[in-house]
């Protein structure tokens, strides 16, 4: 297996740009790794860590399209996964009942918006994370 690369650079509020490169046997795992890094850093966007903390605090609170988005970012982050995949941890984070029609159809509308790509015939559908770029850089290159 050939060894892949990994380059992430990211800008911080007092525009210092940081690059990150990674070569050699990536797995979700130091991928996973590379990415809490660029958190700390503050280069994810700070609609996930909001919902991060809503969800800790009161769960119930949240809309289910909330909750739907939150259990895909916290457990999917970097891999494909299916309607059942989401289902089952649903059920198991949030102890509530979940029929699969239910998560299909908030999965179709996240991808209808953009927040997941999607493939697959319609009995094996599989979604994932659209990769977004983080508004600091997008502010950075504009200036």
């Amino acid at each position: 297996m050939p060894a892949r690369k990994m380059r992430i650079e990211l800008f911080d509020s007092e525009g210092n740009r940081y690059t990150i490169a990674f070569e050699g046997q990536i797995t979700r795992d130091k991928a996973v790794r590379l990415l809490d890094l660029v958190e700390l850093l503050g280069g994810m966007p700070e609609e996930a860590t909001d919902s991060n903390a809503a969800n800790l605090g009161a769960k119930n609170n949240l809309s289910r399209f909330d909750k739907m988005r939150f259990i895909t970012q916290k457990s999917f982050p970097l891999i494909w996964f299916s309607s059942k995949d989401i289902q089952a941890v649903y059920e198991q984070e949030l102890k509530e009942p979940i029929t699969l029609s239910t998560v299909s159809t908030y999965l179709a509308r996240m991808s209808n918006r953009g927040f997941l790509l999607r493939t697959g015939g319609p009995n094996n559908m599989k979604y994932k994370i659209a990769p977004s770029v983080p508004q600091t850089i997008i502010q950075k290159q504009l200036k």
